[in-house]
């Protein structure tokens, strides 16, 4: 039997393993915040469904990265508040982000997020890690599909140029 060949829970943590989750988990609980700050600003009820769901996938991917962390031995960045609620037409219009900014951060986050599940997954040695972030992946691209339908249903997407060339064209 090889060195790191048994139950994986039981096989220390790399630094690359340490160092990523640790920055995930960091991440995660300031895309938390911001999401729920958005949520005060979001008017659409289709955006607010989004945001409460990855709201609430984010608050899942923070337990599970916690309980990692801690039995590992490894300190655990700052929580942030819960934002409190608010009322939209409390917030001055100038001062408030519109629906299509938020979607549209919405999705840059749920990309980045895919390209950092991935990361840990290539850097991971240990099979429970990769699995965990490899379920996190599946969630993104989840979540990431309703937001690009709904991008695109509520004419929200600014698609970069387009390419119409075709061969036959010629």
């Amino acid at each position: 039997m090889g060195i790191l060949s048994g139950n994986p829970i039981d096989e220390p943590m790399h630094y690359g393993e340490v160092f990523g989750t640790w920055t995930f988990l960091l991440t995660t609980k300031g895309l938390v915040a911001g999401y729920q700050t958005h949520l005060n600003h979001a008017g659409d009820e289709d955006l607010k469904k989004l945001l409460v769901e990855a709201i609430e996938g984010g608050q899942q991917e923070i337990k599970q990265i916690e309980t990692l962390l801690k039995s590992n031995g490894v300190g655990l960045p700052p929580s942030l508040p819960e934002r409190p609620d608010a009322c939209l037409t409390d917030i001055p219009i100038g001062a408030r982000f519109t629906d299509p900014e938020i979607a549209s951060m919405l999705a840059a986050n749920i990309a980045a997020g895919l390209v950092a599940c991935s990361t840990l997954i290539g850097q991971s040695i240990r099979e429970d890690i990769a699995a965990m972030f490899g379920q996190f992946h599946l969630q993104k691209v989840s979540l990431g599909a309703k937001v690009l339908r709904m991008n695109k249903e509520k004419g929200w997407l600014i698609p970069p140029p387009l390419h119409h060339f075709k061969a036959e064209d010629c």
